[in-house]
């Protein structure tokens, strides 16, 4: 069985400021705390938070480039993982999330942790279409319906990061009978059964006449 991970073995892994840690154990300090109260993540994680969510959130900081401007992160719950990468520095983050006691948390835990987002409490579909730099989702919906969801925020150079489970080859196999894309498979840095999808190039396969 794998050691529970704190602060510090997060921060061996990811190499972050004394600042940045300490934003980060504010936000799972108030992250554990609304968990008693509401449905935030599954209460068995919550012993080894930092490795089920903050970590499983932070992997993906390697793969933003530094000249991001935007990033979506959809359906985001608590915050992971946009909340999270926001914390740790990445620009423009939208955090879609239609749970208003969800957003709730959202809105509590940006200005605990004085993290630079925009909240919009409204299911996806809601959200006025505009390009994105990079995308985001943890646990939303299945590859195909993903992407659906995605369409409107999607320009030809968007990038699409999403952690998947040991299924993912199912759901792209299902996603590529109407998407095209450019794939890269890494492995997670915090369950070895996870992954993280890099999607680049999405676009819609053209409809057979």
């Amino acid at each position: 069985m794998t050691a529970s991970l704190g602060p510090k073995g997060f921060a061996d892994l990811v190499p972050v400021s004394r600042e940045t840690l300490a934003r980060l154990e504010a936000y799972v300090d108030l992250l554990t705390r609304w968990s008693v109260r509401i449905n935030l993540v599954g209460r068995d994680t919550l012993a080894d938070l930092w490795r089920r969510h903050i970590l499983d959130s932070a992997q993906l900081h390697r793969f933003i480039p530094s000249t991001a401007k935007t990033l979506i992160d959809l359906g985001s719950g608590a915050g992971l993982p946009g909340l999270v990468l926001a914390i740790l520095g990445v620009a423009g983050v939208e955090l879609v999330e239609a749970d208003s006691r969800k957003a709730a948390f959202l809105r509590e835990a940006a200005r605990v942790t004085d993290a630079d987002v925009t909240i919009r409490p409204c299911r996806i579909q809601a959200v006025p279409p505009h390009p994105a730099d990079v995308m985001t989702a943890r646990a939303c919906a299945p590859l195909d319906r993903l992407l659906d969801l995605a369409a409107p925020f999607l320009a030809p150079d968007t990038l699409c990061l999403f952690l998947k489970g040991q299924r993912f080859n199912e759901e792209l196999t299902l996603a590529r009978k109407a998407w095209t894309m450019n794939v890269s498979v890494e492995q997670s840095l915090s369950d070895r059964r996870g992954v993280v999808l890099r999607l680049q190039q999405v676009a819609r396969e053209p409809r057979k006449a």
